[in-house]
């Protein structure tokens, strides 16, 4: 994008922006989720199993995941750009268990890969 610093141009770039992401919450569908230990780990909880059956990053058909880091930031990423950043890391080993009484698995991805 070309450099200008004429506020009435930013401006209009920025309601072309909101209108943007407004249509794009709207018109598509997003999982939501919250990882109460991000914080303190740096990483998130990708599920894609829970009690032996395919379940979260497995099954989901949302078009975006959205991540509720600490109550108030939020990441949004594509399906398809999780689906892939997870499966380094299921690569890497980085499973763990997680969920109601560990019956679920999951993958560690850390935060920076979201953005």
């Amino acid at each position: 994008m070309e450099y200008n610093s004429d506020f009435s141009h930013d401006l209009k770039i920025g309601q072309d922006e909101e209108v943007w992401l407004g249509s794009l919450l709207q018109s598509k569908t997003v999982e939501v989720k919250r990882d109460f230990k991000c914080g303190s780990t740096g990483n998130v909880f990708v599920e894609y199993e829970s009690r032996g059956k395919p379940s979260g990053l497995g099954t989901s058909l949302a078009d975006f995941w959205a991540f509720i880091l600490d109550g108030q930031r939020v990441v949004i990423v594509p399906t398809e750009h999780l689906k892939r950043v997870a499966m380094v890391y299921y690569n890497q080993n980085k499973v763990v268990t997680g969920g109601d009484s560990n019956t679920s698995k999951g993958v560690l991805v850390p935060v920076k890969e979201l953005l």
